[in-house]
């Protein structure tokens, strides 16, 4: 259940973050019904918390009448600290001027990508990553890209995990998850062949600040063109350095 449980003694505040916890990617527009049972939030109680948070309009209605979130959270968010969005943005727009493809830009949150720039156009291959999305990191090639340059004990822990598939060319066996890691480590860059999406190739490089992995750099293309990716290659890598050299610079 997203937002939580029906757990007596919850304050108004834990039920209206709850049922704001209810939205997510996957479900951007939500009924009364649905917002209920996905925050654990009684119908009744969400309803009227519901019409406060509508007064606010950090909710608003679909044409549909179906809830989703308001304008006041959106502008609420871009108060949220961007640093590392803003040295990176300029990079990405050339990297997307120089290829054409969609490029984008994720951190490392918990075990899980979070993706929190991207630059796209029309003619590119559709992608599942979107900002503010979240997916795992072992089929995606950010996700890899900054798995390979964990401590070891977190990388140990992710592969001990039963890891999702979600096509059928994705490497979810341990040993040898563990050796295409080290050949990311060898030679800077990480390389995905439909892992993620079927029909879609991509290479990734770490920004590295001291030595640590701040977030990652990724551009993706058509699995029609994949003998592409290797050109793309070395605009990913000064791309990558640059926002590298930006961040170090600020810090």
């Amino acid at each position: 259940m997203a937002g939580g449980s029906r757990a007596p003694g919850r304050s108004v505040t834990s039920k209206v973050l709850a049922i704001l916890g209810a939205f997510d990617p996957a479900h951007p527009q939500l009924s009364l019904t649905e917002l209920a049972r996905r925050s654990g939030v009684p119908l009744s109680t969400a309803h009227r918390l519901v019409a406060e948070l509508e007064e606010w309009q950090a909710l608003s209605r679909a044409p549909d009448g179906r809830l989703r979130v308001g304008l006041r959270l959106w502008e609420l968010g871009q108060l949220a600290p961007g640093r590392l969005q803003d040295l990176a943005h300029p990079w990405l727009q050339d990297l997307f001027a120089g290829t054409g493809e969609n490029v984008h830009l994720a951190v490392r949150d918990g075990l899980e990508v979070l993706y929190v720039d991207k630059v796209h156009g029309r003619r590119a291959v559709p992608i599942v990553s979107r900002t503010g999305a979240r997916l795992p990191m072992h089929p995606t090639g950010v996700g890899k890209a900054l798995l390979a340059y964990e401590p070891e004990w977190f990388v140990k822990a992710y592969l001990a995990r039963k890891l999702e598939r979600p096509t059928p060319h994705t490497i979810i066996e341990a040993g040898r998850l563990a050796r295409e890691l080290a050949t990311v480590r060898s030679q800077g860059y990480a390389l995905t062949y439909e892992e993620m999406t079927l029909g879609s190739c991509s290479a990734a490089a770490p920004i590295l600040v001291d030595g640590r992995p701040v977030a990652a750099l990724g551009i993706v293309l058509s699995h029609r063109r994949v003998r592409e990716l290797p050109r793309l290659v070395e605009p990913l890598l000064s791309a990558a350095a640059g926002i590298t050299q930006a961040c170090a610079a600020s810090v």
